[in-house]
């Protein structure tokens, strides 16, 4: 389909309904009634983006096509003209923006995004339906089904909301023209590595690059892997000697849990404990914003007023885990390194406690 529309008109457009379509954490209707978790999705329709863009006439797409050929060893001809074929997508600009300043962050309203009904429900049916694999998954990596599943229904809804762009056009336009924020320059490299990486996966796999769809920012697939996870993380679960996280739940399953243990998933530790602040105290303060990692004693945290709800065990490394909750008071909670490997998924707060959270419904219904 050939689009005569203006970026900005077409971008007006496309907003209104790309968050359900995105394929990337979006919220669903509270109260509503799964499908089945294993049902068949409906066929998409591919966003091709908004107009041709001909990036062929950029230098910079030039000069990376140059260095996929000295260093990938693709043809230059045959390059040429896939990154001809792309389209410039300017919703997906639109939605990389940074949201505007000012409104407070609000835990209970993003949480209540993901810890539904549909989720919760739709988490029980995949549960079932994948029991094999999930134990199989868990007996291997260490990784509880639970939080596997949960990070399949935050993502997609199981499988349901995987995204319709073109993997090729959004991750293209974003590598060349990311919005102007202060770390433009770095995304715009993570992004063409990405490119990069779509390129040699479409390679190694024997697929058109144009065939894979995903979300705004390029991530495909039941678990929203981007291109460069695909290549470093995914794994061939079902055992049928491909790696398809598009259509396979199994191959999903397993790349999960195996990209949790890379990124430092600890076997058998648990993943949080609730906390409280000493208010009258500030030193409990530094250890905020330390980055996405456990590196504090639980000495040092409870000698600057940071107390667990219940003792953890002795030895484990914390970070000090900070929800804003809007007007309401912020929650403290200690998080473990398993809290810090969810986070590589997604390098927020918020995701990974949504995804632990979701984790303890899902296994709470089930065994009801």
């Amino acid at each position: 389909m050939k689009f005569s529309l203006s970026r900005r008109n077409a971008s007006l457009l496309a907003l209104s309904s790309i968050l359900a379509l995105a394929g990337c954490a979006s919220a669903t209707e509270p109260g509503k009634k799964p499908a089945s978790a294993v049902k068949k999705k409906k066929a998409v329709k591919p966003v091709q983006g908004d107009e041709f863009a001909n990036f062929g006439q950029w230098s910079e797409v030039n000069a990376f096509i140059d260095e996929m050929v000295a260093r990938n060893g693709f043809d230059k001809t045959e390059l040429q003209a896939t990154l001809n074929k792309t389209h410039y997508v300017d919703s997906a600009i639109q939605l990389m923006k940074p949201a505007p300043p000012g409104k407070p962050k609000n835990w209970a309203a993003y949480r209540s995004r993901f810890v539904e009904p549909v989720r919760i429900d739709g988490g029980v049916a995949f549960w079932n339906t994948h029991a094999d694999a999930l134990t199989r998954a868990e007996a291997q990596y260490g990784v509880p089904a639970e939080i596997i599943v949960a990070i399949l229904g935050v993502e997609t809804i199981y499988g349901r909301n995987t995204g319709n762009f073109r993997v090729m056009d959004a991750i293209t336009t974003l590598a060349f023209s990311y919005p102007d924020t202060p770390n433009r320059t770095a995304r715009m490299a993570y992004f063409r590595g990405e490119l990069e990486n779509t390129l040699l996966f479409a390679r190694d796999s024997h697929i058109d690059p144009f065939s894979l769809l995903g979300s705004y920012a390029g991530a495909i697939g039941w678990p929203q892997f981007m291109p460069g996870s695909i290549r470093k993380f995914a794994v061939d679960f079902d055992g049928d000697g491909r790696i398809d996280l598009r259509n396979s739940p199994v191959d999903a399953i397993g790349s999960v849990a195996h990209f949790l243990v890379e990124h430092g998933w600890r076997r058998g530790e648990p993943v949080t404990f609730a906390a409280t602040v000493d208010a009258s105290r500030m030193d409990w303060q530094r250890f905020i914003g330390q980055g996405l990692e456990a590196k504090f004693s639980l000495e040092e945290l409870k000698a600057a007023g940071v107390t667990p709800a219940v003792e953890p065990p002795a030895g484990m490394p914390f970070g000090l885990v900070d929800l804003q909750n809007g007007d309401m008071p912020t929650e403290y909670w200690l998080g473990a390194a398993n809290f810090f490997a969810i986070t590589q998924y997604n390098r927020s707060f918020f995701y990974a406690m949504s995804v632990y959270d979701l984790s303890r419904a899902i296994r709470a219904a089930r065994n009801y």
